[in-house]
């Protein structure tokens, strides 16, 4: 049985759509609010997250995007009252559908049989688990990260995370605010210094031999950038 997490927070749409994907045999896990849509996700494994985008306490383009720091494979679908093209434009970029509302039943059902068996059967290339930075081949997989050298470094699971976040939003600022939500989760929040930390080793690592901040830009009283 195929597992969807389900995240919208008006009641009586919410249990029709969980009524109807009940009946062709999906598991469905209840989410009303983006918080613990964050929460939920970390508990188990989904085949399929259909996400709205107005939610309370968190929008679901941020719960879109922590999840895909953590799983680039799970299908997202948004199903959502936004429908201007630019809302279109932001949530096929990070998520595998998008689909308004009013809606047709029976659209949705045909779309989420699609991606599920579009996932299942799809072979991702191993390299996307792959990058290189500066002349360091970073494995996602397994945290490694190696230099030309042969030096080997393993990275923690927060490490690793934040810089995808960084990579992923590369030429972009992005606030210390949102480093701490989309890595450390919308619950506890390490101190400030703990990002400082990290990037001094980000540093550390990719800027070896080249100037401080070359690809690790601070940004004074926001966050900070990655050039790439």
């Amino acid at each position: 049985m195929k597992r969807i997490m389900l995240v919208e927070d008006e009641e009586n749409l919410h249990l029709a759509i969980k009524l109807n994907l009940e009946m062709e045999n999906y598991n469905v896990t209840s989410v009303y609010n983006g918080k613990n849509a964050a929460i939920k996700f970390r508990q188990g494994r989904f085949d399929l997250i259909i996400l709205d985008v107005m939610l309370p306490e968190i929008n679901g383009f941020d719960i879109c995007e922590s999840i895909r720091l953590e799983n680039s494979k799970v299908p997202i679908l948004f199903l959502t009252a936004k429908s201007s093209n630019e809302d279109k434009l932001t949530g096929l970029k990070i998520a595998d559908d998008y689909l308004t509302k009013p809606f047709n039943l029976k659209e949705l059902l045909i779309r989420v049989e699609n991606l599920i068996k579009r996932t299942q059967y799809e072979e991702k290339p191993s390299e996307k688990n792959k990058l290189f930075i500066a002349g360091c081949n970073i494995d996602f997989k397994s945290f490694v990260v190696k230099n030309s050298h042969g030096d080997i470094l393993t990275l923690t699971y927060k490490q690793i995370k934040l810089l995808k976040l960084f990579i992923e939003k590369k030429n972009q600022v992005i606030s210390r605010q949102e480093i701490l939500e989309k890595v450390w989760g919308y619950d506890v929040y390490p101190s400030s210094r703990t990002i400082d930390n990290f990037i001094l080793l980000f540093r550390k690592v990719f800027e070896k031999n080249l100037p401080s901040s070359t690809y690790f830009k601070s940004i004074r009283g926001v966050g900070y950038k990655f050039i790439a």
